[in-house]
């Protein structure tokens, strides 16, 4: 069913306007900005938005307090989540026959984080997906969303941050090579909320997530860290979007990423808007990307959009490049071989952002993914990182 329009945010090139009606996200062409990077005939029909009876494997891993239930569409979007901002999110609200949704009750404060694994099992699997995670009022949770196998998959997350809240969500693209990934994340956090968003994105054919950020409230603070690594011939983007609609609120954004092989491609792009209500504010976003071979092609925009001048701050960065020579040089005259100075040059750029999960065992399976990706660039195998 098609789910009654909602319109939102602020239209434009960058950001055209939340609704829920598909008829309001007319088929790209691909010459959109917001489309202009994304190979659209590899996203195997998903414009189209032919319904499909698929689903992928769940296992769920929940401590006690958590409440995971079956919702219908009109009762998801009736809690109030941010609307699907383009036509692929709007078409997963659609097709998916409802919602699954993760809750957090009031004050709760969980003791070990939720693990909701999700695997597909080919790439002709059509998937169409709905999930809404709600944290109560000075609830605090940790969530991780793991993707494997293969599919073609496109997601709607909602995601409602109470006030005084604190959540961490994390979101691992480790698909097979032949998978297509497609969704938006859309965030409201709540007064003087914390939020820390996770994503990695190391496999697939084609990977394109969508994360906007908006506050219910003044003193609500955001944090969003990413990483990915594209093979030769994926392509892997991720465009952020906060919405600085309240005063005395904050965002952080760093992502970092590696190419290596011929056709890899990335795309970041980041953009914050800060409000003329929104005084006092602090924002920065970052980007880095490591360009290991030749042929590869890293496509980075920060942008920033001010309608105030009473502001704490706003700044933004972007850097491409390959190895640090001086690094490289350093490693090696202290006796390391060239490759493994190579590998230890990547395991510390993405070391750094691993580190502020807070999550041990995913901190350790996502150090590993890396690893594998090095294998293919330096050949060395995980083996050789000792102490690493």
């Amino acid at each position: 069913m098609t789910s009654p329009a909602l319109s939102g945010g602020i239209a434009s090139h960058l950001h055209p306007g939340a609704s829920y009606d598909v008829a309001h996200h007319p088929t790209p062409s691909g010459r959109e900005e917001v489309w202009r990077f994304t190979p659209l005939k590899r996203l195997r029909g998903l414009l189209e938005g032919s319904p499909s009876a698929d689903d992928l494997d769940w296992d769920v891993q929940a401590p006690d307090g958590v409440r995971i239930s079956q919702i219908s569409t009109a009762d998801a979007i009736d809690l109030g989540g941010p609307a699907p901002v383009d036509r692929l999110a709007a078409l997963s609200v659609a097709n998916s026959g409802g919602a699954v949704r993760l809750h957090v009750p009031d004050g709760t404060e969980l003791d070990a984080p939720v693990r909701i694994r999700l695997r597909g099992a080919t790439p002709e699997q059509l998937v169409w997906d709905h999930l809404v995670v709600t944290i109560g009022r000075s609830a605090q949770a940790t969530v991780v969303l793991e993707y494997e196998g293969s599919a073609t998959y496109s997601a709607m997350v909602q995601v409602l941050v109470g006030d005084g809240a604190q959540l961490q969500l994390a979101r691992l693209q480790l698909w097979d090579d032949d998978a297509v990934h497609t969704g938006h994340v859309g965030l409201r956090i709540g007064r003087d909320a914390r939020v820390r968003t996770f994503s990695a994105s190391l496999g697939g054919d084609l990977v394109r997530l969508v994360e906007t950020t908006e506050y219910d409230g003044p003193g609500g603070q955001l944090e969003q860290l990413g990483l990915y690594f594209a093979d030769a011939g994926q392509h892997l983007e991720h465009r952020l979007f906060v919405d600085h609609n309240a005063p005395h609120t904050r965002s952080n954004v760093d992502y970092r990423g590696a190419l290596q092989g011929l056709g890899a491609h990335t795309v970041w792009i980041g953009d914050v808007v800060i409000r003329k209500v929104a005084e006092g504010i602090e924002t920065y976003e970052s980007n880095r990307n490591l360009v290991l071979t030749d042929g590869c092609r890293a496509d980075s925009v920060p942008n920033l959009e001010i309608e105030t001048g009473e502001i704490i701050g706003a700044g933004h960065a972007s850097t491409t490049g390959r190895f640090d020579d001086l690094q490289l040089f350093y490693l090696q005259s202290r006796g390391i071989p060239v490759d493994e100075a190579r590998r230890l040059v990547v395991h510390g750029f993405f070391a750094d952002i691993v580190r502020r999960l807070g999550v041990p065992e995913i901190e350790t399976r996502l150090m590993a993914a890396v690893e594998d990706e090095l294998v293919r660039s330096v050949g060395l195998p995980p083996a050789s990182a000792v102490g690493a």
